[in-house]
């Protein structure tokens, strides 16, 4: 799968030709053959001047005339490097291997990439280790063999069992005659956001790229055309962007480079991460984040998380070394909007080599991202690593061969459902040089599928839309896992429900009573449909009621369940926050069994919820408790739906001052 940061060069390829250059210098060959030397350092002049193939006939030239001349094997093993024609290089420098086999000890470091890259991995590692036989190598050449023999090893068992890959080209909606890279996706499925490179001319004749940001929505059966994101766009560059899963806030990459003169996209160093926020449907004028997400150093490739809260990104750090390596770094906003110092987001997944395009899935728990430090395919691979409940991320699992190859492969997406994965490459067929592609992500490498929850807030008087502020909540465990609030412009809202567990949802807004829902998604399919559905808020008022769909009792019993904690602290809230409001809890129950028994059972669940609150420091004075067995059905009591609805808790208000 090669994407659109194309192949890492040999990182030391040029080894032998500086052995060239330096005995060119010295007039020092292997050869003696006056014609010979004249004709190799012909070819270095053709060389040095980016002249391939007048340097290809130098070097035959001189072999002509000694066919035992080291140095012409060695420079004609660069060349064809360059080229990337690997058998040809591996030819030369077998030869000049065979010719003097420890003249050059880098020789064998050479052969094992171009080796490596040919797709010979067993001959590669062979040669990796002969080049750490001999004492006196450069430690950092050492390490990057050590490194390569793992990848070797890896490599040999990955091609032995390839994974299913099939990549689908997504048409001329998304791809065009330039570059499509860098894809952003919503929870949804429905709104696609990539980069596009442009290729722009000018009236004086010169001519420029242009990075700008497009977006696509989802029709019927397909996407829709890509429109250019104008209100975002520039006349500099933008590029790496992270839609949150709700399409709500925009986050991606402007640098030095890209800087188009307005203030609003200056830079702490080379590159930074900005923000953009939606109202009704266009975003906002994007800010900096500023420290300490951005510092002087280069930080850029954002993803943000479905929780609302939590920021990872890519954070170029110089090492003890003097080195520059690329590490994956997490921040979270705090209820006063501040951001967190940056932490690494854990030694299993940050290695001393480089982690880059980070892409954390909805599910909150399943994170993809591109590395050179772990074993892999060479270059970069595209990894997987796993939150476990305890918040600690797992080993990193390679998505295997042919997904990752000997190119480079990063800026995977992968879609809410978790079934599809979205990715670059310049492969042929395409429509122009990088096109986005999907193709089915093999099931091992799957992340938890989400479902979620859609729709408009407003005032269900006025039905004038509100800006409300969401929190999910993980009813095993009491915590929030999800917080965001809907547009201010529109009222829409878009709540993330990873399947496998039961959650509550609270939905508040000053001057208003909150709202309650409920979602058990521990089936199949339930885990699939979303829920579409608008929230009507109700202003504080004498007689208002709200249904805590959230309050849990064991069957025929009194007793607050666990689960019930979490809404139990949400009305808490809502009276410390509104102090002059009294309120009255009612148990209601469905028309099964008999009414005396019914009452009975009501009175004593209001009462546990009065008793709740009283404990936690709510005055009696505040609140009331009463049953109602079943005298107030909300639903039809002939069917389970509606005996469902019929059971439950609720507060109403009963005084305002």
């Amino acid at each position: 799968m090669k994407q659109f940061s194309g192949n890492l060069s040999s990182l030391f390829c040029l080894f032998a030709l500086f052995l060239v250059l330096d005995t060119a210098a010295q007039n020092e060959y292997t050869s003696s053959v006056p014609k010979a030397i004249r004709n190799f350092e012909s070819a270095i002049q053709f060389y040095d001047a980016r002249k391939n193939k007048e340097a290809l006939e130098s070097i035959d030239q001189a072999l002509k005339e000694d066919s035992k001349f080291v140095e012409a094997y060695m420079l004609r093993a660069n060349i064809y490097s360059d080229m990337k024609n690997h058998d040809k290089a591996i030819e030369a420098y077998n030869e000049a291997i065979r010719l003097s086999p420890d003249f050059f000890p880098n020789n064998y470091f050479s052969l094992a990439k171009s080796e490596y890259l040919a797709g010979r991995f067993g001959d590669a590692k062979i040669h990796y280790q002969k080049f750490l036989s001999y004492p006196k190598i450069k430690a950092s050449l050492a390490s990057n063999a050590k490194q390569m023999v793992e990848n070797c090893a890896f490599a040999e068992q990955a091609v032995k069992n390839p994974v299913p890959f099939n990549p689908v080209n997504l048409g001329d909606s998304i791809n065009s005659e330039d570059e499509e890279y860098f894809p952003a996706i919503t929870a949804d499925a429905k709104t696609f956001l990539f980069t596009r490179r442009l290729r722009v001319k000018y009236s004086s004749g010169r001519t420029s790229q242009q990075k700008d940001f497009y977006m696509s929505h989802w029709g019927k059966d397909h996407w829709g055309k890509a429109e250019p994101v104008t209100e975002i766009n520039t006349t500099g560059n933008e590029g790496a962007p992270s839609l949150a899963a709700d399409g709500q806030y925009l986050f991606f990459t402007a640098c030095q480079e890209m800087f188009d003169g307005s203030d609003a996209r200056k830079t702490n160093g080379s590159c930074d991460i900005f923000i953009a926020k939606k109202i009704g449907e266009k975003f906002n004028a994007p800010r900096n984040l500023e420290l300490p997400i951005n510092t002087g150093a280069w930080e850029s490739q954002p993803s943000f998380s479905s929780d609302g809260r939590t920021l990872y990104f890519v954070r170029a750090i110089k090492g003890s070394d003097g080195r520059s390596q690329r590490d994956i770094m997490v921040s979270k906003i705090g209820d006063n909007s501040a951001w967190s110092e940056p932490v690494s987001v854990s030694d299993k997944i940050n290695t001393i080599g480089d982690e880059m395009s980070v892409f954390i899935h909805p599910d909150d728990q399943t994170i993809y991202f591109a590395s050179d430090g772990h074993p892999g395919m060479g270059g970069l691979d595209i990894f997987m690593s796993k939150k476990s409940a305890l918040g600690e991320w797992s080993e990193p699992v390679n998505l295997g061969y042919p997904i990752n190859s000997t190119a480079d492969e990063n800026s995977l997406l992968v879609s809410p459902s978790g079934e599809l994965a979205f990715f670059a490459s310049d492969r042929p067929g395409g429509k122009g040089q990088l096109d986005l592609y999907q193709f089915a992500l093999p099931e091992s490498m799957r992340p938890q599928p989400v479902t979620y929850m859609k729709g408009k807030v407003f005032d269900i008087e006025t039905k004038k839309v509100l800006a409300a502020s969401f929190e999910l909540i993980d009813l095993a465990t009491g915590k929030t896992v999800v917080s965001s609030t809907s547009n201010s412009g529109n009222g829409e809202f878009l709540v993330c429900l990873p399947t496998g567990k039961s959650y509550a949802l609270n939905v508040s807004k000053d001057g208003y009573l909150f709202y309650s829902e409920n979602f058990q998604l521990k089936d199949s399919k339930s885990s699939r449909e979303p829920v579409l559905k608008d929230v009507g808020m109700k202003p504080i008022k004498v007689g208002q009621s709200v249904v805590l769909k959230n309050i849990f009792y064991d069957f025929d019993k009194f007793d607050l369940k666990d689960e019930s904690m979490a809404e139990l602290g949400k009305l808490i809230s809502f009276l410390n926050k509104n102090p002059k409001i009294k309120i009255e809890v009612g148990g209601h129950t469905d028309n099964v069994g008999g009414k005396q028994y019914n009452q009975q059972l009501s009175e004593k669940r209001s009462k546990a919820v009065y008793d709740y609150l009283v404990q936690k420091g709510i005055a009696i004075a505040r609140l009331e408790f009463k049953g109602y067995g079943d005298a107030k059905p909300v639903a039809d009591n002939t069917t389970e739906q509606g005996r469902s609805q019929n059971r439950r808790t609720e507060f109403t208000i009963m005084s305002v001052n």
